[in-house]
């Protein structure tokens, strides 16, 4: 896929074909929410309220979990502007959406409407986006991490997805603090700090067992859930240069039902397309861009996406390819000869030898910008 077009381009030839209402709030969103407060409120009140057996716990903070995780995603839909246009509803809507997973309006937007959106799968500007081969030898810990066995990577990645969320925005917090205007800092910290303190005065509330049930597990199971989907939006696709959405966004597919429970969050190459839009129309936008582009447009259920992932490395090559460095094992990605059906190594052993001379000639540059630094 050579000739790139930005999200623009497809918007303004996908809009025509669009009814005009899809361009309209839906206010409606907030009857799910309002469902998920309710649930997540009675589970905090039968735990607290009611000593019973750990299974039922373990039943309740599962359901509290699944909660957080849909919470999270209208969340994400409210701050795009698609269901209120009122600024200031729209904030205090979205931080109670997003409460549960300790993440504010004002550091989401700034991250993710409009940072991610504007600058998606691009090397250096995307902080979504996952590092380069270049960039290895600059980090320790990557060095470290990737001396590590694939098998014993990809275990432990998707483990991590439990808390990927949580850490990932506790690091978007620091990262973005001081782009914030000095006057809106406080507010920012303040919509940090408020989440914890709750759930930090829950737990003295509770007790740290039912603590343990109410909150630290749902929120587990949260991340988890919400990671699921955000692990497969991008990390199969490759670095592109013009954001082009059809290039760098995957689309996944679950039951109808599924789609329901989780506000269509799954048709995300459709929400690169048109953020502003409630994700009840993207349906409609999906198809159009199947009917337009067929050839471009990638999707595969959400199950064959995370086998794909388990089964290649994290580490972009050119830009188009994904590199395991110190074995030599070079994969394609989307659009550039990837097969989910059928993963299978796309070079070795001659370019094994030229990734480790970069590689090695990148880690001496790093030693030697430390030694002068000294």
């Amino acid at each position: 896929m050579k000739d790139l077009h930005s999200f623009a381009w497809y918007a303004a030839r996908i809009s025509p074909h669009l009814p005009k209402k899809v361009f309209k709030p839906v206010r409606a969103r907030l009857w799910g929410g309002l469902a998920y407060l309710l649930l997540t409120v009675a589970g905090f009140v039968t735990i607290g309220a009611f000593n019973l057996n750990p299974l039922i716990y373990l039943a309740i903070a599962f359901v509290l979990g699944a909660s957080f995780a849909a919470m999270g995603f209208l969340g994400h839909e409210i701050l795009h502007g698609t269901v209120v246009r009122t600024a200031w509803l729209r904030d205090l809507l979205g931080a109670i959406a997003f409460w549960p997973l300790t993440t504010g309006p004002k550091l989401w937007r700034k991250w993710h409407n409009l940072t991610h959106h504007v600058h998606t799968q691009h090397e250096e500007n995307d902080p979504d986006a996952w590092p380069t081969f270049e960039k290895l030898a600059k980090s320790k810990f990557l060095r470290w991490v990737y001396k590590l066995p694939h098998s014993f990577r990809a275990l432990a990645s998707f483990v991590s997805l439990s808390v990927q969320f949580t850490l990932h925005s506790s690091r978007m917090l620091h990262l973005y603090m001081k782009e914030f205007n000095p006057k809106k800092r406080p507010a920012v910290w303040l919509e940090a700090i408020l989440p914890w303190a709750s759930w930090i005065g829950l737990l003295f509330w509770f007790g740290p067992v039912k603590w343990f049930f109410a909150f630290l597990l749902p929120l587990l199971i949260a991340n988890f859930i919400v990671m699921m989907y955000i692990s497969t939006n991008h990390r199969l696709n490759p670095i592109t240069e013009i954001n082009d959405p059809l290039a760098n966004s995957l689309t996944v597919t679950v039951p109808k039902w599924v789609d329901v429970l989780h506000f269509n969050f799954s048709y995300h190459t459709e929400h690169h397309l048109f953020p502003g839009m409630s994700s009840k129309y993207y349906p409609l936008v999906k198809e159009q861009i199947k009917r337009m582009w067929p050839e471009r447009y990638h999707e595969m259920p959400l199950t064959q996406a995370l086998k794909a992932l388990w089964k290649t490395p994290r580490l972009y090559y050119n830009g188009e390819e994904l590199v395991d460095p110190h074995k030599g094992n070079v994969f394609a990605s989307l659009g550039h000869g990837l097969n989910p059906q059928d993963i299978s190594l796309k070079r070795k052993e001659m370019l094994s030898l030229e990734k480790r001379k970069l590689f090695e000639e990148e880690k001496q540059k790093v030693k030697r910008e430390n030694k002068e630094g000294v």
